[in-house]
């Protein structure tokens, strides 16, 4: 099989977080994957074939991937953010355990600038201690799952990133994890909303979580949570890199 097949990350949102790597990847590229919305980031080129398919359709869009892969085309599967990162990664490597076939196939997976470290950045080092990156959604894991995680990563006084907080099916969930982190951590506890970073609707705002309120996020809004020494500085919000 002479195909390849690269899953990459395109970054947040703006063009000049796009890799070099991932813009060389593109390039190249006879057939490019993904869902609709990320697509558009793509730009059109004669000899590029675009296979676009719905958010929730992650499998059949990976084996689609690889069987373009092993008819010989060089594809590229294109995730916002980072591949790796509750993104398409996973999803190529889920599929190909179902192909063994095609395990020898030319599969890399090139890295991009996710959200949360995009958001990190504007506001100065909200993740400069431990950390962890937490998806609130419940479309692949229970609910009861998010709840024990965040109250665990609360409990051990983690700064914490949350994707996919708060979708119209589901508003009521993000105002129970704010319940959740509220006992947990305290109402004076920093929390940043960090909408559409990198794009034009940009938009950022830190708080404490007495200030919080659920329809401060939705789906394009990456939520940091500092840890108990999360501290601003001027206009910064940064945690120390010691640990007491």
């Amino acid at each position: 099989m002479n195909g390849s097949l690269m899953v990459v990350g395109l970054g947040p949102g703006d063009t000049a977080l796009v890799t070099p790597e991932v813009s060389a990847a593109l390039a190249a590229a006879t057939d490019v994957v993904g869902y609709l919305s990320y697509l558009a980031r793509v730009p059109p080129r004669e000899g590029l074939t675009v296979h676009a398919s719905d958010n929730r359709a992650e499998l059949q869009r990976a084996r689609q991937a690889l069987t373009l892969a092993a008819e010989g085309r060089r594809v590229v599967v294109v995730s916002s953010g980072d591949p790796g990162v509750f993104a398409m990664a996973s999803a190529v490597f889920e599929a190909l355990e179902d192909a063994p076939e095609l395990q020898t196939l030319d599969i890399r997976v090139l890295p991009g600038i996710t959200a949360m470290l995009a958001a990190a950045a504007r506001v100065g080092a909200p993740l400069g201690h431990d950390f962890c990156a937490i998806n609130l959604s419940d479309n692949l894991k229970p609910w009861a799952l998010v709840e024990r995680r965040l109250q665990l990563a609360a409990e051990a006084d983690f700064a914490m990133a949350f994707y996919n907080p708060r979708s119209a099916a589901r508003p009521h969930q993000f105002a129970r994890a704010l319940n959740i982190l509220h006992a947990a951590c305290g109402p004076d506890r920093l929390i940043t909303f960090a909408h559409a970073v990198t794009t034009a609707d940009e938009h950022i705002e830190t708080v404490t979580l007495a200030e919080a309120r659920p329809e401060m996020a939705n789906m394009r809004t990456v939520v940091l949570v500092g840890n108990s020494a999360t501290r601003r500085v001027g206009r910064h919000v940064y945690t120390p890199r010691r640990a007491d």
